[in-house]
């Protein structure tokens, strides 16, 4: 009897170094996966001088790039601003932003997320520049 709760224990353990490794992976490819998504929208795009504001038209052309970045769709130019903590972002999150230059969408803004479906808040995003990525003509 010893024997099989020894046997038991130890494939428990083992399930639990599995199960951890797991989650490990999982949160390296929930970031992996949001930098793929990232560069396959920037394809065909050059990169140009970060900027620290931008001018919007629109909440709708904002997406959260889920665990990497903050992207605003130009049409020609698309705007990549990296927060300093990737792991804040998550795309079940509405983002609040406070602006302070009217329609300017500025690194300095004050960016609180809130869950989309309790809607409490669930963090503070600080972003980088903007860097625009244009579509290079042929």
């Amino acid at each position: 009897m010893r024997k099989i709760f020894s046997a038991l224990a130890a494939i428990g353990a083992a399930g639990a170094l599995v199960l951890g490794g797991t989650a490990a992976t999982a949160g390296t490819t929930r970031a992996e996966k949001g930098e793929a998504r990232l560069q396959k929208m920037l394809e065909g795009r050059v990169a140009g001088e970060p900027q620290s504001c931008i001018t919007t038209l629109g909440p709708d052309r904002l997406q959260v790039i889920d665990g990497t970045a903050v992207v605003y769709d130009g049409g020609k130019t698309i705007y990549v601003a990296r927060p300093s903590s990737p792991d804040q972002l998550s795309r079940d999150d509405i983002l609040v932003i406070e602006r302070h230059s009217g329609s300017q969408l500025c690194n300095t803004d004050i960016i609180r997320t809130m869950d989309r479906s309790a809607g409490f808040m669930t963090g503070v995003v600080f972003l980088d520049r903007f860097v625009p990525y244009t579509k290079v003509e042929n």
